[in-house]
């Protein structure tokens, strides 16, 4: 059964992965920086938000450091290099990518690294605890939380949480922005 729901979750991943490739593929750097107005965030926001919290959630989840470093941010060039989980929307609506296609290569190098991981990852490590009871305040109000066991958080918690249903909460917001700045959803 493990075996079962390790290959469901890679190849849900590898869906979503491939919703965020259409997207950047389907945009451009003026879509994703524009600013429609306050309080609204731009599409630079979900795009960077999303895949840098993959890249520092990994960590968590496998052990091995974030890709996310300051030669990529010389790359990248993003306005805000943080992926703003802790600051206000205020803050992050001036989030805008520099380079895009520095930012897509970041992105399919941190989603590759993740189904690489998928695909080769020891069934029995998605019962391996990765935040325990009692669950620190940064964690305790999040989905990941209403989600959690009676010991904590696991690998497969995380990765269903953190990676797979935080992906998609953040590619409808791109599927909806997406409007904002005269292109369609991709998705029916």
């Amino acid at each position: 059964m493990t075996e079962l729901l390790l290959d469901s979750l890679a190849r849900r991943m590898r869906a979503m992965h491939s919703l965020y490739y259409q997207a950047v593929a389907t945009m451009t750097l003026d879509h994703v920086n524009h600013y429609e107005r306050r309080g609204v965030l731009p599409i630079s926001f979900s795009l960077f938000h999303y895949t840098n919290m993959e890249d520092a959630s990994f960590m968590v989840l496998s052990g091995q450091p974030p890709i996310w470093n300051d030669a990529w941010q010389d790359r990248v060039c993003m306005a805000i290099p943080d992926h703003g989980k802790e600051r206000t929307v205020e803050e992050m609506e001036h989030q805008r990518i520099g380079d895009y296609a520095a930012f897509a290569s970041y992105q399919r190098e941190v989603f590759d690294r993740t189904e690489a991981h998928l695909d080769a990852i020891d069934p029995a490590a998605l019962t391996r605890v990765v935040v325990g009871r009692p669950l620190p305040p940064v964690v305790a109000s999040t989905y990941s939380a209403r989600v959690a066991g009676p010991e904590g958080i696991t690998v497969l918690d995380g990765f269903e949480c953190w990676l797979y249903q935080h992906g998609l909460r953040h590619m409808g917001e791109i599927e909806l922005a997406r409007g904002l700045v005269g292109l369609g959803g991709m998705t029916s």
